[in-house]
């Protein structure tokens, strides 16, 4: 298996940049089109557990578009193969910290989010 093929590692980043665009200017619809329409598909975030692509749709509609705005880093995009790839990263709010992993596969459709996690680091931790 060949880890970080460079082709595939830009079509990855390029899904991963075009996710981070979508969530920070709230384009709905995007971040729906990136995560895989399945039942499968999970997404645990920092208050919520959502299991399936309908309950995280139905998520991303309801959630207060205000203060999406964060600066990323630390950010670790691995490709594993042609259609597999994981992606890390830390952000920053005003105020917060977290991380969030992402789970990548290549459909007929293109790449899309089959797992997701984001949490909040608590303030201890933090600051470090």
């Amino acid at each position: 298996m060949e880890i970080n093929r460079p082709d595939v590692l830009a079509e990855v980043t390029s899904a991963f940049n075009r996710y981070e665009a979508a969530l920070v200017n709230n384009d709905v619809a995007t971040l729906d089109a990136l995560f895989w329409d399945s039942p499968h598909t999970v997404r645990y975030g920092a208050t919520e557990n959502l299991y399936g692509y309908q309950a995280i749709a139905e998520f991303r509609a309801g959630r207060s578009p205000k203060n999406l705005a964060r600066t990323l880093q630390n950010t670790v995009i691995t490709t594993y193969g042609q259609d597999f790839a994981t992606a890390n990263t830390e952000f920053q709010r005003p105020g917060k910290q977290g991380r969030q992993t992402q789970t990548w596969m290549r459909t007929p459709l293109g790449w899309r989010v089959v797992s997701a996690h984001v949490s909040f680091l608590p303030d201890a931790i933090a600051k470090g």
